[in-house]
């Protein structure tokens, strides 16, 4: 019996979509599998949903349950279009970190309205007083959560070494209850900075689309980047806009890397 899949990436963020709404954290784990599986950072699905025009069901490599993905949702974009799933550029996606809206470009390019970040330390969760100024492993950080929690370091040490070093221990840190994801990020210019991520319930990936939110909008709490800035990734360049009416807007491509059958 096979599953049918196509694959996406965005800027090496890779991803498997099935066409029916059959995921699950076991098929999760087996398929994103890079050894004995087709190999990603998750796997989702597209599925009905009475407050958006569709929703989507997603899952971590390690089976864990994803409230969102920057990367991902601009692949889920492309795909429900191209599957004529949706019929228009622009439309609006539930997931578990509420209603995002993606809106497909004329140059193939992704502008997703991220939403309003959150700064609230329960809500993130982390537990600190002062989520936007606070030590862990000796760093200065600060705690954003773009639907997904996030520890943004500016570091003027190599972002690659410490995401290699200390991403899974910050990961799992006590701070944060539910865990979190990892950016170590190094300033360019005020509209450009370097970042690696440790991505949770993935480890090293090439991109993360909500931590380069979480990045600009750290860096411009924290007076260290202007409001519009690229963020430059292993896999490629996002440019995030951190709008006045709070919210952000990422912009970047998506692309079909190939499509088959998943034995099980």
């Amino acid at each position: 019996m096979g599953i049918k899949f196509e694959k996406w990436q965005g800027l090496g963020n890779d991803f498997v979509i099935l066409y029916d709404d059959i995921a699950t954290s076991d098929l999760a784990i087996k398929i994103c599998d890079r050894n004995f599986g087709v190999g990603a950072d998750g796997l989702f699905c597209p599925t009905k949903s009475d407050k958006a025009d569709i929703a989507w069901k997603f899952f971590n490599a390690d089976g864990s349950i994803a409230q969102m993905c920057g990367n991902g949702i601009r692949c889920f974009a492309k795909f429900v279009q191209k599957q004529g799933i949706v019929n228009k550029n622009k439309f609006s996606v539930e997931t578990l970190a509420g209603i995002v809206s993606p809106e497909i470009l004329d140059n193939g390019n992704v502008l997703v309205d991220m939403g309003e970040p959150v700064l609230d330390a329960d809500l993130i969760p982390i537990k600190t007083q002062n989520p936007l100024d606070f030590k862990i492993l000796n760093y200065s950080a600060t705690a954003v959560s773009m639907g997904n929690p996030h520890c943004v370091i500016y570091t003027e040490e190599d972002s690659k070494t410490l995401a290699n070093t200390v991403g899974a221990l910050i990961e799992k840190d006590e701070l944060f209850p539910q865990r979190t994801n990892v950016e170590f990020v190094n300033i360019i210019s005020k509209n450009r900075v370097k970042m690696n991520v440790w991505e949770r319930g993935c480890g090293i990936t090439l991109a993360c689309g909500t931590g380069a939110c979480a990045t600009v909008v750290a860096g411009v709490k924290r007076g260290l980047v202007d409001s519009i800035c690229d963020v430059v990734l292993p896999g490629g360049i996002l440019n995030i806009e951190y709008k006045d009416n709070s919210h952000v807007y990422m912009q970047g491509d998506a692309k079909l890397v190939f499509y088959g059958e998943y034995e099980i």
